[in-house]
């Protein structure tokens, strides 16, 4: 038991076994307030159905003093909008909260991290997110955690307050492209034709998300990130089941195990971004950016290569 006192949003589908491995863990803390909402199954998928309502099953299962709220869908509505909408119900409900996705297995000490971060930065206007992931090696850190650009979400927390400026069809990206928005948040233009890449397709509808509309909108409010020292939370979806995380290259870069984090926390002294762990971060997600030099050696390189077949196929001709 953790005494938590900070309701928890678990979004479900179809992954019934995971569910229930993410559940086992959400009953260890014991929120007082627990909204589970899943997707409707898809047309066509075979066995779907039955899956969905499997997953289902842990409604059933809660046995500690609890409040639970459900948002049962019949109909599927796909990844981004089933997850924005559901995330909507719960702060009509809650003024900041805990949630978690079906794959995402929580150390214990994820928990009460959230809880004291929400109420330490509750009216904290420069803070967006509570990210429960670390991707790259922080061990020189000092303190707890660190304030990031970039928001991770298999495993996270916020407060109805940011909420509210969320739009999943980013309504006002037409504009903020033709600022230099993005190059001050990446400080590279290459990194940030990234980012306007992504920005296109998902305001095009091209990518069924809701993440990226999130750094979207933190980025135009200009609002931080909260990272933790460790990563506290394990993604354990990944498998051809996943809507977005099926490569096996992709578990074995973002497939991170999950520590604990001691409290209370040590806060750093100024809310500021750390630059060197996000350009750690930038380059683990995107890769290194090669220097004009060595983009020009390959392009050479290449060039040499072509000539030399080229005169191979004209000589052996004769």
């Amino acid at each position: 038991m953790t005494n938590l006192n900070t309701p928890v949003l678990f979004l479900i589908f179809n992954r019934p076994e995971t569910t229930e491995l993410v559940f086992e863990r959400i009953r260890e803390a014991q929120p007082p307030r627990l909204y589970i909402a899943s997707d409707g199954p898809r047309p066509g998928r075979e066995g779907e159905i039955e899956l969905c309502q499997q997953a289902r099953g842990v409604i059933n299962l809660v046995n500690w003093n609890c409040e639970v709220q459900t948002l049962i869908r019949d109909e599927n509505l796909g990844c981004g909008k089933a997850v924005s909408s559901a995330i909507d119900w719960f702060f009509e409900n809650e003024e900041y909260g805990i949630i978690l996705e079906d794959d995402c297995l929580p150390d214990l000490s994820f928990f009460l991290y959230c809880e004291e971060l929400l109420k330490y930065y509750l009216n904290n206007q420069e803070v967006g997110v509570i990210s429960g992931n670390q991707f790259v090696n922080a061990d020189r850190l000092k303190t707890s955690y660190y304030f990031s650009n970039y928001p991770h979400i298999w495993g996270w927390a916020t407060w109805r307050r940011v909420w509210n400026n969320y739009d999943f069809k980013m309504k006002d990206w037409p504009l903020v492209k033709q600022t230099q928005l993005l190059l001050e948040k990446t400080g590279s233009v290459f990194y940030a034709d990234k980012w306007q890449s992504i920005f296109d397709r998902v305001y095009n509808g091209i990518i069924d998300t809701w993440d990226y509309q999130l750094v979207h909108m933190l980025w135009v409010n200009n609002q931080l990130c909260i990272t933790p020292k460790i990563n506290l939370v394990t993604n354990i979806g990944f498998s051809q089941n996943a809507t977005h995380t099926m490569n096996p290259k992709d578990s074995e870069k973002f497939l991170v195990e999950a520590g604990y984090l001691a409290l209370p926390l040590s806060h750093p002294k100024k809310l500021r971004q750390n630059f060197l762990m996000d350009k750690a971060y930038t380059k683990f997600y995107f890769g290194a950016k090669k220097s004009i030099l060595k983009r020009i050696h390959k392009s050479v390189k290449h060039r040499l290569v072509a000539v030399r077949y080229f005169l191979i196929k004209v000589f052996c001709k004769h």
